[in-house]
């Protein structure tokens, strides 16, 4: 019998705190995301070059990395679909694209500042800093820095 087995079957406190101890060993990742480098970058359905074309993803459009192979990268879009991308062509410069039809981007984080520009969904914004209070800092690239909700962008 295995040992989970055995700590499912057995009964009082010490088999409950081996489970506990069981799950916190488990390692939890946090998302890892990348954003396109290049102005243009064909992403497939598998690892090669000789697979088939899906799409072209445009200069820093924020991926989400789900395995990584030697020269290749499978990514998720906003979207959710999966594809491969060449890792020569990815950056670890971080971007977020809006989510929402339209996003406020204000001086200071907080719906009663200022704002100061209204974005468009599926705009490519640069992460500057998670506030921890649910705003992001981003920077327009056209220069112009602000703060976002966290929650009406992809890529966090």
């Amino acid at each position: 019998m295995t040992r989970l087995r055995q700590v499912f079957r057995a009964d009082g406190a010490a088999p409950r705190l081996a489970l506990v101890a069981l799950l916190a060993s488990v390692p939890v990742y946090a998302a890892d995301y990348v954003s396109v480098a290049e102005n243009a970058a064909v992403l497939y359905d598998a690892p090669s070059l000789k697979a088939k074309k899906l799409f072209v993803a445009s200069r820093f459009l924020p991926l989400e990395q789900v395995v990584v192979l030697d020269n290749w990268v499978k990514v998720r879009d906003a979207s959710g679909s999966l594809a491969w991308i060449e890792k020569r062509v990815l950056s670890n410069r971080r971007f977020v694209s809006v989510s929402a039809p339209m996003a406020a981007l204000r001086q200071e984080p907080g719906d009663q500042t200022v704002v100061i520009a209204q974005v468009k969904q599926r705009v490519a914004l640069e992460r500057l800093e998670n506030t921890g209070t649910g705003w992001l800092k981003v920077r327009h690239q056209d220069g112009a820095t602000g703060y976002l909700r966290s929650s009406e962008v992809w890529g966090e």
